[in-house]
């Protein structure tokens, strides 16, 4: 009888503890639950905030708003979870420092990522060059495809696909062929002593104001560039629209080359603005 009356009380008393330890624990998940659900609302509403507030500031990119709204919707899940561990007596303090130790760890293991994403926020940020744009720098010449955190996609004049870190684009120096209005082209042809001048130089002239995509200001000049004993080398300087500058230099090329009928001195360059005939 007292071994059963032992039990009763022994079961008595757990049955006790274990309702006072699920009123207790209850408030603490139910509290939890609440913090969980508060705090995915609140994330997913700070996150929008911060894209909308991004999207209506002129010169900052789509990539760049939905990059910075996704951190502070993370940053704020990760608040939250904290707070939730706090609700079970977890050291948030010693959560905080590993989170920390582990965010180091992964910076140091991905600093060339890092490095692309921070000079691909430069690059988004400040624009040297958008889709469209034909650029050219140490490493790489092409018109731009898409510009993201990591990387930028161009296709060259070959009709190549090529993809280029954004730290190699953002640490040197960037040639835009096509952010202004407007571009020089100048064609150098030689002529012997015994031709003239002045003559020359007004045919010139004349060849690219009949070309009615030259433009008229600033007007096109001819002029002596060098000379010698036995010629001289007369250039014509005008200006074209950016987005005719190819098709225009190589007409104005020929039509030089057909009026004159002298051979080109050297190839002309792909990227350069100067011709030689």
């Amino acid at each position: 009888m007292d071994q059963a009356s032992d039990f009763v009380v022994a079961t008595r008393t757990a049955l006790a503890q274990l309702t006072a330890l699920a009123v207790q624990y209850s408030f603490s998940v139910i509290g939890a639950l609440i913090l969980l659900v508060l705090g995915w609302l609140v994330a997913g509403l700070l996150s929008r905030w911060v894209y909308n507030g991004l999207s209506r500031i002129s010169g900052i990119d789509a990539t760049l708003s939905q990059f910075f709204s996704n951190i502070v919707r993370y940053a704020a899940l990760i608040l939250v979870v904290v707070m939730v561990l706090g609700q079970f007596g977890v050291q948030t303090a010693s959560i905080l420092a590993a989170l920390g130790a582990i965010g180091l760890a992964v910076g140091l293991a991905l600093q060339g990522t890092l490095q692309n994403i921070a000079a691909g926020i430069m690059l988004l940020v400040l624009r040297p060059f958008r889709v469209g744009e034909t650029i050219e720098t140490g490493a790489v010449t092409g018109t731009i495809v898409d510009v993201g955190l990591f990387a930028t996609e161009l296709k060259t004049a070959e009709g190549v696909y090529r993809l280029a870190p954004n730290s190699t684009l953002w640490n040197v120096p960037i040639t835009n062929y096509s952010r202004l209005a407007s571009r020089r082209h100048e064609i150098t042809i030689s002529i012997g002593a015994d031709e003239n001048v002045d003559v020359t130089e007004s045919k010139l002239i004349k060849l690219a104001a009949a070309d009615k995509r030259v433009l008229k200001s600033p007007a096109p000049a001819a002029f002596i560039s060098d000379f010698d004993a036995g010629s001289a080398k007369i250039t014509l300087r005008y200006w074209i629209g950016s987005k005719q500058w190819w098709d225009v230099s190589r007409d104005m090329t020929k039509a030089v080359k057909l009026a004159f009928g002298k051979e080109p001195e050297t190839e002309a360059p792909q990227s350069s603005e100067e011709v030689t005939v």
